[in-house]
């Protein structure tokens, strides 16, 4: 770490009593002797939060305010930080040893406006196993790029004042959902650089459940439709999204179509066969890419892949409807 850089790592936290010790924990080793500030910004917690904090960790800058939203949460951190790169994780994160140095790195390079960490899991169970092997091979897609335009806020940091100029995250998103990807999009529009650095690692609890993993999909699904309503230049490709899990997206309401036209043409191959087929087909690089790392997880990739398409197509539907800029 350049020890000329002043940094501000901040933390939203909302009802986090019960974990963002684990992060502070973890962020406490890789400040001392540094120009390191921690921001926590208490977002109209309900539970004892604050007096968590106050008594765990006095060493942290806590900032109460009433609940606005992690949006607004993290602006609020950027614009109390004093750090010229500012860096955001999460509340049931917990950094890596490494995760500070390695995500300041790249902004040796002056063009170099914000940069991308990588979750990593302990967790046992074979859904959350799935979850990890999912952002594993989104991961070997942003690595073939030199440049970025997706840093998810578990793993950001960016320069203070670039992050400024762009007004921070919009507060039209009320969620933790897509207001990161929605900003990166605003930033590479305008050409910054921005880097993806795999060994920048934060430790995290994924969806250990079917209906965990499908409710999440369905949310970003859904939120993900108004940043690109903001950034339509993203809705063909970004550096992040698989292009052949947007095809599987079709899954399902092609399956549905199908079904209802076996009931009324009667034909000798079902046509629903051959979606199910083709989708199959679709499956099969990734449960291959999968199933040498984790065999079971390999194993259950079709039908979990199945679960997402349906999931994200409901979201985006939704998002259609319901996830709509407000004027103002």
């Amino acid at each position: 770490m350049n020890t000329n850089v002043s940094v501000s790592v901040i933390i939203p936290v909302h009802n986090g009593a019960s974990r963002i010790c684990r992060c502070l924990d973890a962020l406490k080793n890789q400040t001392i002797g540094r120009d390191v500030e921690i921001i926590v910004v208490n977002d109209g917690s309900s539970d004892n939060t604050a007096e968590v904090i106050r008594m765990q960790h006095p060493w942290v800058r806590l900032l109460n305010q009433n609940n606005a939203g992690p949006a607004a949460a993290r602006n609020r951190g950027a614009a109390e930080a004093t750090g010229s790169i500012i860096m955001f994780t999460d509340d049931d994160c917990e950094p890596a040893p490494e995760w500070l140095d390695a995500m300041l790195q790249p902004f040796s390079d002056s063009e170099v406006v914000g940069t991308k960490g990588a979750y990593r899991t302990r967790q046992p169970q074979v859904m959350a196993r799935f979850v990890q092997t999912e952002y594993e091979d989104k991961y070997r897609l942003m690595a073939r790029h030199a440049n970025i335009d997706f840093i998810d806020t578990y793993s950001a940091a960016f320069r203070r004042e670039k992050f400024q100029e762009m007004n921070g995250y919009d507060t039209q998103f009320p969620v933790a959902c897509a207001e990161d990807i929605e900003l990166s999009y605003r930033m590479a529009a305008r050409g910054w650089i921005m880097k993806f650095v795999p060994g920048a690692i934060v430790y995290h609890q994924h969806p250990d459940s079917f209906l965990g993993y499908a409710k999440k999909k369905f949310k970003f699904a859904f939120w993900r439709v108004l940043a690109v309503r903001k950034n339509p230049q993203k809705a063909i490709k970004d550096t992040h999204t698989p292009q052949l899990m947007k095809l599987q997206m079709l899954f399902g309401p092609a399956l549905a179509g199908c079904a209802v036209l076996d009931v009324i043409l009667k034909p000798a191959v079902p046509i629903s066969v051959v979606v199910i087929a083709a989708f199959m087909m679709t499956c099969i690089p990734f449960s291959l890419r999968v199933a040498k790392k984790d065999p079971i997880v390999g194993a259950i990739s079709p039908g979990v892949l199945a679960v997402r398409s349906c999931a994200q197509f409901l979201g985006v539907a939704s998002g259609i409807i319901g996830a709509k800029p407000k004027i103002v």
